[in-house]
Protein backbone atom coordinates (compact mmCIF):
# COMPACT_ATOMS: atom_id res chain seq x y z
CA UNK A 1 0.00 0.00 0.00
CA UNK A 2 1.42 3.45 -0.85
CA UNK A 3 1.77 6.69 1.12
CA UNK A 4 1.91 10.23 0.86
CA UNK A 5 5.63 11.22 0.25
CA UNK A 6 7.13 13.36 3.44
CA UNK A 7 7.20 16.61 1.53
CA UNK A 8 3.00 16.19 0.85
CA UNK A 9 2.46 15.09 4.60
CA UNK A 10 4.50 17.91 5.87
CA UNK A 11 2.55 20.39 3.28
CA UNK A 12 -1.08 18.84 4.48
CA UNK A 13 0.20 19.61 7.93
CA UNK A 14 1.16 23.12 7.84
CA UNK A 15 -1.69 23.68 5.85
CA UNK A 16 -3.59 21.84 8.69
CA UNK A 17 -2.13 23.74 11.74
CA UNK A 18 -0.91 26.96 10.12
CA UNK A 19 -3.97 28.02 8.04
CA UNK A 20 -1.90 28.20 4.85
CA UNK A 21 -3.70 27.29 2.12
CA UNK A 22 -3.23 24.01 -0.03
CA UNK A 23 -4.50 23.19 -3.39
CA UNK A 24 -3.86 20.02 -5.14
CA UNK A 25 -2.83 19.49 -9.00
CA UNK A 26 -5.27 19.78 -11.11
CA UNK A 27 -3.79 17.26 -13.14
CA UNK A 28 -1.39 14.09 -11.39
CA UNK A 29 1.19 12.88 -13.85
CA UNK A 30 2.24 9.29 -13.26
CA UNK A 31 5.54 7.89 -12.92
CA UNK A 32 6.23 4.25 -13.35
CA UNK A 33 10.07 3.18 -11.84
CA UNK A 34 12.06 -0.07 -11.73
CA UNK A 35 13.28 0.56 -8.30
CA UNK A 36 10.65 1.67 -5.49
CA UNK A 37 10.99 5.02 -4.21
CA UNK A 38 10.24 6.26 -0.53
CA UNK A 39 8.07 8.90 1.46
CA UNK A 40 11.38 10.67 1.29
CA UNK A 41 11.41 10.58 -2.93
CA UNK A 42 13.80 8.44 -4.97
CA UNK A 43 13.27 5.66 -6.27
CA UNK A 44 14.27 4.89 -10.48
CA UNK A 45 11.87 6.23 -12.96
CA UNK A 46 11.82 4.25 -16.33
CA UNK A 47 13.68 5.57 -19.10
CA UNK A 48 12.11 7.92 -21.74
CA UNK A 49 13.01 5.39 -24.60
CA UNK A 50 10.57 2.98 -25.79
CA UNK A 51 7.28 5.05 -26.16
CA UNK A 52 7.88 5.85 -21.90
CA UNK A 53 5.86 9.06 -21.00
CA UNK A 54 4.20 9.87 -17.68
CA UNK A 55 0.56 9.72 -17.75
CA UNK A 56 -1.76 12.69 -17.13
CA UNK A 57 -5.10 12.37 -15.03
CA UNK A 58 -7.12 14.77 -14.18
CA UNK A 59 -7.87 15.22 -10.76
CA UNK A 60 -11.51 14.75 -10.29
CA UNK A 61 -14.57 12.26 -8.28
CA UNK A 62 -14.68 10.17 -11.16
CA UNK A 63 -10.78 9.03 -11.53
CA UNK A 64 -10.23 9.63 -7.34
CA UNK A 65 -13.61 9.19 -5.63
CA UNK A 66 -13.66 10.04 -1.76
CA UNK A 67 -11.41 8.88 0.32
CA UNK A 68 -12.85 5.96 2.99
CA UNK A 69 -11.60 4.37 5.80
CA UNK A 70 -8.19 6.30 5.77
CA UNK A 71 -7.63 5.41 2.32
CA UNK A 72 -8.38 6.69 -1.76
CA UNK A 73 -7.88 4.18 -4.75
CA UNK A 74 -8.01 5.11 -8.36
CA UNK A 75 -11.61 5.20 -10.15
CA UNK A 76 -10.32 4.43 -13.40
CA UNK A 77 -7.89 2.73 -14.78
CA UNK A 78 -4.38 4.32 -15.39
CA UNK A 79 -2.84 3.04 -18.64
CA UNK A 80 0.54 4.03 -20.21
CA UNK A 81 1.59 3.71 -24.07
CA UNK A 82 2.41 0.92 -25.52
CA UNK A 83 6.03 -0.05 -25.07
CA UNK A 84 7.88 -0.09 -27.92
CA UNK A 85 10.91 -1.84 -26.52
CA UNK A 86 12.02 -3.43 -22.40
CA UNK A 87 10.80 -0.56 -19.93
CA UNK A 88 12.41 -3.96 -17.79
CA UNK A 89 10.71 -4.88 -14.28
CA UNK A 90 7.42 -1.88 -13.26
CA UNK A 91 7.59 -2.15 -9.43
CA UNK A 92 6.42 1.02 -8.09
CA UNK A 93 4.16 3.56 -9.57
CA UNK A 94 3.89 7.73 -8.33
CA UNK A 95 2.18 10.74 -9.15
CA UNK A 96 4.40 13.68 -9.74
CA UNK A 97 3.01 17.23 -9.93
CA UNK A 98 4.48 17.62 -13.75
CA UNK A 99 4.95 15.97 -16.78
CA UNK A 100 8.56 15.90 -16.18
CA UNK A 101 10.94 16.70 -13.38
CA UNK A 102 8.09 18.09 -10.98
CA UNK A 103 7.36 16.97 -7.03
CA UNK A 104 6.30 13.46 -6.19
CA UNK A 105 3.30 13.40 -4.26
CA UNK A 106 2.58 10.20 -3.75
CA UNK A 107 3.58 6.44 -4.80
CA UNK A 108 2.40 2.81 -4.35
CA UNK A 109 4.82 -0.31 -5.11
CA UNK A 110 3.65 -4.03 -6.46
CA UNK A 111 5.38 -6.84 -7.47
CA UNK A 112 7.25 -6.06 -10.33
CA UNK A 113 5.44 -6.65 -14.22
CA UNK A 114 7.92 -6.78 -16.84
CA UNK A 115 7.49 -4.71 -19.22
CA UNK A 116 8.32 -6.03 -22.99
CA UNK A 117 7.68 -4.52 -26.59
CA UNK A 118 4.47 -4.39 -26.74
CA UNK A 119 2.95 -4.54 -23.79
CA UNK A 120 0.78 -1.82 -22.07
CA UNK A 121 1.20 -0.99 -18.19
CA UNK A 122 -2.10 -0.54 -16.69
CA UNK A 123 -3.23 0.01 -13.13
CA UNK A 124 -6.43 -1.36 -12.72
CA UNK A 125 -9.31 0.38 -10.92
CA UNK A 126 -8.74 0.13 -7.13
CA UNK A 127 -5.25 -1.06 -8.32
CA UNK A 128 -3.48 1.82 -6.71
CA UNK A 129 -4.10 2.76 -3.40
CA UNK A 130 -2.70 5.28 -0.81
CA UNK A 131 -3.56 6.16 3.06
CA UNK A 132 -2.07 8.47 5.02
CA UNK A 133 0.75 7.21 7.64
Amino acid sequence: MGSLTDTLENTILDAITNASAYTGDATQHFAAFTATPSDAGGGTEVTSANAYARVAVTSNTTNFPAASGGSKSNGTAISWPQATGSWGSVVAVAAMSASSAGTMRYWDDFTGVTIASGDVLEIPVGGLTITLD
